[in-house]
């Protein structure tokens, strides 16, 4: 193994490495581009100065996943560190830095195919990345970098098949998953990596929220990356739901309060779609402190920025929106409000159980 191969751990690399990732947690994308524009400057054969720099494109379609204007721009930054890689890997195959960095560009291209419903690129792209960060973790498996690819795998490929039937068939090409390894990966990962530790919380956030439900560690999860990067509306969003979610619902409404007053002052990431969900997370605060009439205010606004956003036939938050508005009209003793609501909410598509609960109410008022 050549020095090619050797993880960079100089002072001078891992003080603008850690301040850059930091900055990009704290959505300080300008900082966080000085500092990884210097790393790619005075390290140029390693892809650390590129990798990073995509990073920040990644952070800001994330801000507003739904806005697609900024995909090719990553795609073609991750097409930057992929050939990189692979001209370091054509002199030493076991460099583990572009081992690992295109393990992860690779990640990033199918995480972001996936959130737009191209499987197929997804499936390719995780049959590709999964050999390399297999093969780092074989040279260096001290590595706890490396630990968050093999995370992510074998937790996602043990749930995606029954999260996501139409990709089923595609897995039957894969290893199999383990969601507990997967989760304990990722664990050390975020105790002891160098460059993963923070994302490695934050896939341990999403995954204890989605789909393991255990609110209590994923609101421990938030309310330590908000303290840590409290400019990250992300962080600030999960902060709010978590304690929606363990019924703490006054600490929800501060929150949520917070994040509505950040979206009036237009601070970044602060969108339209983080206030639609203060609005809808502030008018069930109401409605379970049973302050109905406020409630419904805060569902009709929820809604109408609702129409503003959406541009298809509407999403969860509109069939919801319009469901907790009539339970809400119920609960303030509006009855023929609420019937109008719980019929509106039929003619919407359906989501979750918004029609089954609407169908219920129709023939028996809401009551808490």
């Amino acid at each position: 193994m050549t020095a090619l191969s050797q993880w960079v751990t100089t002072p001078d690399f891992n003080a603008h490495a850690t301040k850059g990732i930091d900055e990009v947690y704290n959505l300080d994308f300008e900082k966080a581009k000085q500092e990884f524009s210097y790393l790619e400057r005075t390290y140029p054969s390693h892809p650390a100065g590129k990798f990073f720099l995509a990073m920040i494109d990644w952070w800001n379609i994330l801000l507003d996943i739904d806005d697609d204007s900024k995909d090719d721009r990553f795609f073609d930054k991750l097409d930057g560190v992929i050939d990189l890689c692979d001209s370091l890997l054509d002199i030493n195959e076991n460099d583990v830095s572009a081992l690992f960095f295109k393990g992860g560009a690779l990640g990033y291209r199918g995480r972001l195919h996936a959130n737009r419903g191209h499987w197929l690129r997804a499936a390719n792209d995780g049959r590709l990345a999964l050999p390399i960060v297999q093969h780092a973790y074989k040279i260096a498996p001290n590595n706890y970098d490396i630990l968050l690819g093999m995370g992510i795998y074998n937790y996602y490929a043990a749930i995606i098949p029954e999260e996501y039937p139409i990709v089923k068939p595609l897995m039957l090409f894969f290893p199999s998953g383990n969601k507990k390894l997967g989760i304990h990966q990722l664990q050390e990962a975020s105790e002891k990596a160098q460059f993963a530790a923070v994302e490695s919380q934050y896939f341990l956030l999403q995954l204890n929220y989605s789909y393991e439900h255990r609110y209590d560690t994923a609101y421990v999860l938030a309310a330590s990356l908000f303290a840590r990067y409290p400019n990250n509306v992300i962080f600030h969003r999960y902060l709010g739901r978590t304690e929606y979610a363990l019924n703490r619902y006054q600490d929800a409404e501060k929150t949520f309060a917070e994040v509505w007053l950040r979206c009036e002052k237009k601070q970044r990431g602060y969108f339209p779609p983080a206030e639609r969900e203060a609005f809808y997370y502030l008018g069930l605060c109401a409605l379970n402190l049973r302050r109905y009439d406020e409630a419904v205010k805060y569902f009709i606004r929820c809604d109408s920025l609702n129409r503003r956003i959406d541009t298809d036939d509407g999403t969860g938050y509109t069939a919801m929106a319009n469901l907790k508005m009539g339970m809400a009209y119920d609960g303030g003793k509006e009855r023929s409000l609420a019937e109008k609501q719980y019929r509106k909410v039929l003619g919407m598509r359906n989501y979750e159980s918004s029609h089954d609960l609407a169908e219920k109410y129709l023939k028996t008022p809401f009551s808490q």
